[in-house]
């Protein structure tokens, strides 16, 4: 006798195992100081920052669980704050090295953008960055 299919059910659903949590922030506002031409030298101008990051993380719970996402904004004010900085890689590389301060991010994709770089002939030009753990 053929067993029935209904005999047999599907894995429960607690089996599933997640292997990667992404943590992302999309459409940072961050007003910097940040370009290598003189007109640039002085002022601040705005940029919009992309982060999405892979983290270690199998169950959540709690905060403490996982990378808390206010971490991201907390370092891109952080970075603009100490001053000055020439290219936008520069900054999209030192906001994944922030974010990798905490252990348990694996991989961070920075990306970000300057509205008025090209305007009006471009909605924005900038970067984007994959940086992982080594």
């Amino acid at each position: 006798m053929a067993a029935s299919p209904l005999a047999d059910p599907a894995p429960a659903a607690d089996t599933a195992r997640i292997i990667v949590t992404k943590v992302f922030v999309r459409g940072l506002k961050v007003d910097a100081q940040i370009g290598v031409y003189d007109h640039e030298h002085g002022r601040l101008q705005p940029l919009v920052v992309d982060v999405e990051l892979d983290v270690a993380a199998s169950h959540c719970e709690r905060l403490g669980d996982t990378v808390n996402y206010e971490m991201v904004g907390e370092a891109a004010r952080a970075l603009v704050a100490e001053g000055h900085i020439d290219l936008v890689e520069t900054f999209a590389e030192r906001l994944a090295q922030a974010c990798f301060a905490d252990p348990r991010v694996t991989r961070a994709r920075v990306r970000v953008e300057k509205p008025l770089a090209l305007a009006p002939h471009a909605a924005a030009a900038g970067v984007e960055i994959t940086a992982v753990r080594a």
